[in-house]
């Protein structure tokens, strides 16, 4: 198979689809591997490393394009780069449909097939190559919110674990899967006062045993959870519904009543977000501010740690990746049903239902 892997053009994006030890493991089972100069550049990995391993380094996205038949990479198309796919074209990465109407069209134009990361799920229902990225944004929430509650960053001047003698600040996480409890993990770690909020007793009850009571735990209702974010000083949050637009859990009479200063992370973003008032912003300029109310929107939390991300991400989508190209894309996806869940469009129609649900295509 002939496997693309351009440079990620999103603002500020720095993470590379694939390694070159990923690199060197396709051209081993007999794969060509055509890079775009500089797509490693945000890592430190140079072209000639890629090289080394056996890929054809190309000047330009268009060359890749032009040459490969898999097309691998990190975010999402870029206009420019929907415009280079063809039927020919297979796309693998994260898509986020949901909360991106113009790309879909874009996509199904195209005639291509695009496999998204974030729907592939694995033996017991995971999400395998989401995991990763969530890791890393649950944590990262943490330490953007951390900045951005200080006095310079807009907030209202707390540091996040208190000092003797000063209460820490509160940190509300709603969602309980992979980002939230990483969040949880971090806010904790920081001394801060955390309560996440679930809507599965089970997953609640799994969350206190493995923090030891250290984290307060709350069934989400729309009640408890607007009490808790107007006191709160930090909200995180990481809902996630596979392949579907995020439920709104903050509206926008909420910061009404929140503390001036506080501060909105939301990690939902690439699903639309779960706070009324949030949009998607870029690391160049990641915040704004509504009724008082600081909100981060960063839709590529990770790309801000490419070396960190691209690693943890290489590993995931590496087996996945392999797959695709030693049994060809319809083998691949007929015997791992996992795997033909990130299937999201093919030949010009939507394929996945909560995409299609969400964007009102069905």
């Amino acid at each position: 198979m002939r496997i693309g892997v351009p440079k990620e053009i999103k603002t500020l994006e720095f993470r590379v689809s694939a390694t070159p030890g990923v690199v060197r493991h396709l051209v081993r089972d007999g794969h060509e591997v055509f890079v775009e100069a500089g797509a490693g550049a945000g890592v430190g990995i140079e072209d000639s490393a890629y090289g080394e391993a056996g890929a054809t380094v190309l000047p330009t996205a268009d060359a890749v394009f032009e040459a490969a038949d898999l097309i691998v990479k990190v975010k999402e198309p870029q206009a420019v780069e929907i415009a280079r796919l063809t039927p020919r074209h297979t796309l693998f990465t994260y898509l986020h449909l949901a909360a991106d109407l113009d790309q879909a069209k874009g996509l199904m134009a195209s005639g291509c097939t695009a496999i998204a990361y974030e729907t592939i799920t694995d033996a017991k229902g995971r999400l395998p190559l989401l995991a990763p990225m969530s890791q890393v944004a649950g944590r990262m929430a943490v330490d953007v919110g951390a900045v951005a509650l200080l006095r310079p960053g807009g907030g209202r001047g707390m540091l996040l674990g208190g000092a003797p003698g000063v209460p820490p600040a509160k940190v509300v996480v709603l969602g309980g899967g992979v980002a939230g409890k990483h969040a949880a993990e971090m806010a904790i770690g920081h001394r801060a006062d955390v309560t996440l909020f679930d809507i599965s007793a089970p997953r609640l009850e799994e969350l206190d045993d493995q923090f030891d009571g250290r984290l307060k735990t709350a069934f989400s209702t729309p009640d408890a959870v607007r009490a808790a974010v107007i006191e709160a000083d930090l909200v995180i949050g990481c809902v996630l519904i596979p392949g579907a637009a995020a439920p709104k859990l903050v509206s926008r009479a909420d910061l009404a009543e929140m503390k001036t200063g506080a501060v909105l992370v939301d990690v939902a973003i690439d699903q639309g977000g779960c706070f009324e008032t949030s949009r998607a912003t870029t690391h160049a300029d990641p915040t704004f501010v509504v009724d008082g109310v600081i909100h981060y929107c960063v839709a590529n939390m990770p790309g801000a740690a490419p070396l960190t991300s691209t690693y943890a991400l290489g590993a995931a989508t590496a087996p996945y990746l392999l797959a695709l190209a030693n049994k060809g894309v319809e083998r691949a996806l007929a015997e791992d049903p996992g795997f033909a869940a990130g299937l999201n469009v093919k030949a010009g129609r939507i394929t996945c239902a909560a995409v299609s649900e969400a964007l009102g295509l069905g």
